[in-house]
Formats: structure tokens, sequence, C-alpha cells
């Protein structure tokens, strides 16, 4: 039996759109290299910035 990663250990990522840094999550664990934005608000907004309220 293996022990689970702790989250310091996963890969992550910056968003373009507004420069949070991400973590892996098991439901991009297909698709990680594809993952861009770290939302679907971000997703959307890919060509503009977000608005800091």
């Amino acid at each position: 039996m293996t022990r689970a990663r702790s989250k310091s250990d996963l890969p992550q990522k910056i968003c373009p759109v507004c420069g949070f840094s991400f973590s892996w999550r098991k439901k991009w664990a297909k698709c990680w290299d594809d993952v861009k934005f770290c939302s679907e608000r971000c997703r959307r907004r890919k060509n503009g910035k977000l608005e800091v309220p």
C-alpha cells in the first residue's frame, strides 16, 4: 500500500489570467498538460483581465 502524497508535493501551475497558483487535481489527471486556467471564470476571460473588486 502506498502513502498519499502531501499537497505540497503536487505539481503546480500559474493561471495566465489572474496569476493564481493552482495545484493538480484528480479530475485533471488525464488532461493536466492541457489545463491552463485555474477556474471556469478565467477560462471564459482568457483574452481579457479579471476585474479586482
